[in-house]
């Protein structure tokens, strides 16, 4: 259903050595990289969607979305528990450590992190 989702940055380069690591503890490649943004997801497969950060296209400042949360579907526990890691190593912060979420059904296993920006994202496992 989905082709890509992308989200804003004030600087790009801060922006790539936070999600770089990330993405590489979920087994993510780089896919582009320019001046104005950077994707991930699996350059071998087109249809696997991509996640995007990049400059706003209008040349407006970056915000961020009260709300708006991009959640990453992991294939076991330890791949979100180093992705937490790796958010946290980087200059992210914390919105809930890893662990179990029974609030939203059997085996949910989650955490949730802002990048340097502020944007929310989810590593989970259900």
């Amino acid at each position: 259903m989905l082709a890509y989702t992308m989200v804003g940055t004030k600087d790009l380069t801060k922006a790539r050595n936070f999600y770089d690591p990330v993405f590489a503890a979920m087994d993510m490649e780089l896919c582009w990289n320019d001046e104005l943004s950077v994707s991930y997801g699996k350059l071998v497969d087109k249809d696997y969607p991509r996640f995007f950060v990049g400059y706003p296209f209008d040349g407006e400042q970056a915000n961020v979305g009260n709300g708006t949360m991009t959640a990453f579907r992991c294939l076991d526990i330890a791949v979100v528990d180093r992705a937490y890691k790796a958010a946290m190593e980087q200059g992210g912060s914390s919105e809930g450590e890893p662990g179990y979420r029974p609030q939203y059904g059997d085996g949910f296993y989650a955490a949730y992190v802002r990048d340097p920006d502020g944007n929310k994202l989810a590593f989970v496992v259900f």
